[in-house]
């Protein structure tokens, strides 16, 4: 067991969640227990999310996508008070962690994304509000494309989009999870990369031919379970509570 601020302390530090500028409030957003002995990691805040935390007995939830975001109108009504209740009558914290899990270069969803095909890291990407969010990756050997979409497909529980307009054998690529922008797209093709991997798909097709490079489209949600699990996993090991991943597929 572990104090709700000790743990709030350390994935404040851990994940550095002032350090990239942000629509979504990073950190605790909402206050339970004072003790945490479980925690439920999730992509988004939603009631079936927070109804799953109850399922699962956790003090605790731990989100990529929060329930307060800058710009949105903050009062506890509607769907925002419905939500807020069931933590509430439950004491159930909540914690949220945005673009700052994206690009952490441990547990970020860029970082793993990177990692699980079998590519290494060697420089950012995507640059977002001054700061490159995502990162670019280079693999010792070739790989080939259809090979690096079986791997998504199995690992992410998705089905990827794709524009298949590079190299066969894939070098170099660049990943952005979750929503991808025509910005970083002209990104990927001023570095020359052989393929461009992101969640949601845009209107990039005449210039991914025309550019002669792959695109691979593999689902908002699917690309950022990543970081997720790989939190979650971390924060297991080096804080000794309990933990479990909740996928609440949302087919976006």
């Amino acid at each position: 067991m572990k104090s709700l601020q000790s743990v709030v302390s350390y994935l404040d530090t851990y994940l550095d969640i002032h350090a990239v500028k942000d629509g979504c409030w990073n950190g605790l957003q909402f206050e339970g227990s004072s003790s945490v002995e479980k925690i439920l990691f999730a992509v988004d805040t939603g009631a079936e999310t927070f109804e799953r935390a109850v399922e699962e007995q956790a003090d605790m939830i731990v989100v990529h996508h929060g329930l307060f975001w800058a710009n949105v109108n903050p009062s506890l009504t509607a769907v925002t008070g419905k939500r807020v209740a069931i933590l509430y009558k439950h004491n159930i914290s909540l914690y949220a962690c945005h673009l700052p899990l994206d690009v952490h270069a441990k547990v970020g969803n860029n970082a793993g994304i990177v990692s699980l095909i079998g590519a290494a890291i060697d420089g950012d990407f995507a640059v977002y509000n001054g700061t490159s969010v995502g990162y670019t990756g280079r693999f010792k050997k070739p790989v080939t494309l259809a090979a690096i979409i079986k791997k998504l497909n199995a690992s992410l529980a998705t089905t990827c989009t794709v524009l298949p307009f590079g190299p066969k054998k894939i070098t170099r690529i660049g990943v952005i999870s979750g929503s991808g922008s025509l910005s970083h797209m002209d990104e990927a093709v001023a570095k020359k990369l052989d393929l461009f991997i992101t969640g949601e798909q845009m209107d990039v097709y005449h210039t991914a031919r025309d550019a002669g490079i792959n695109v691979l489209f593999a689902g908002h949600h699917a690309t950022e379970t990543v970081g997720v699990k790989l939190l979650a996993e971390h924060v297991r090991k080096k804080l000794s509570v309990g933990t479990v991943f909740v996928d609440i597929p949302t087919g976006l």
